[in-house]
């Protein structure tokens, strides 16, 4: 199993970025999927997350309204929208894919950071 985060960068203060986290040797459809966030010397987040269909999802109140979480199970594909970025999401940002029990894999992460 293999999940590869990308879209990552350094964007100023109101900018947007797209995440994408590429998947692959599992079933994706079977997978919800969650993206977290790790900013230094603090521990992981949970931003959002996605059932396996995607059709509802959950965000953290420090991003509601500016981040959008996506998927497209025909192309193996988990996507964050991130708008009007703030430098308090500077982080590195990881995707997980979650199954049943201890089924639950996740990327190497991709650096985010917000600054002018």
């Amino acid at each position: 199993v293999q999940l590869v985060e990308s879209g990552g960068g350094l964007v100023q203060p109101g900018g947007s970025l797209r995440l994408s986290c590429a998947a692959s040797g599992l079933t994706f459809s079977r997978y919800a999927m969650n993206w977290h966030r790790q900013a230094p010397g603090q521990g992981r987040e949970l931003v959002a997350a996605i059932t396996r269909a995607g059709d509802s999802s959950i965000y953290a109140d420090s991003v509601k309204g500016r981040f959008t979480i996506s998927r497209d199970n025909a192309e193996n594909t988990l996507y964050l929208q991130m708008n009007n970025l703030k430098p308090e999401d500077t982080a590195v940002y990881f995707c997980q894919a979650v199954g049943g029990g201890q089924d639950n894999y996740w990327g190497q992460g991709t650096q985010v950071t917000v600054s002018s």
